[in-house]
C-alpha cells in the first residue's frame, strides 16, 4: 500500500506503541471463543489481531483497529512493505503474552451489560 512518510510514521510509531503497551501488560489481549483472532480495547477502541493461526503457519496477519464509536478504520497487514515486519513483531508479542489466556466470550450478557440497559 502506498502512502505518505508521514503516514507510515504515525502508523508505525502506533505499532510500537501497542507493542510496548502489550509487553508490559498494560494492553490486555484476549481470544474470542470460536474465532480466529485476538482483540483488545485500547483508548475507546476495538484492536483485531489475526489470524491466530499457529506461528509455524506462514499466514498473512493483520491488525484492524476501529473506534467504538465510528464506522472509520485502519488495517494494516504483515504483507504491507513499509509496516508488515512491525505487524508480525506485534504478533509475535501478543501470541506469547496471550498464549495462556482462556478464551472468552465478548458477547455474554454480563452484569455489567444489564445494569446498564436496565
Amino acid at each position: 500500500m502506498s502512502r505518505d512518510a508521514s503516514t507510515a510514521q504515525r502508523l508505525a510509531d502506533l505499532i510500537a506503541q501497542l507493542l510496548q503497551l502489550t509487553k508490559t501488560g498494560e494492553l490486555h489481549w484476549e481470544r474470542q471463543r470460536g474465532s480466529a483472532h485476538r482483540y483488545a480495547r485500547w483508548k475507546n477502541n476495538l484492536l483485531i489481531l489475526g489470524p491466530a493461526e499457529p506461528m509455524e503457519a506462514n499466514v498473512p496477519r493483520y491488525l484492524f483497529i476501529t473506534p467504538f464509536d465510528s464506522p472509520a478504520y485502519v488495517e494494516i497487514n504483515s504483507d504491507d512493505d513499509e509496516l508488515g515486519e512491525a505487524v508480525m513483531r506485534l504478533v509475535n508479542a501478543v501470541e506469547e503474552v496471550s498464549k495462556q489466556e482462556p478464551a472468552t466470550d465478548p458477547f455474554a450478557i454480563t452484569e455489567d451489560v444489564l445494569a446498564r440497559l436496565t
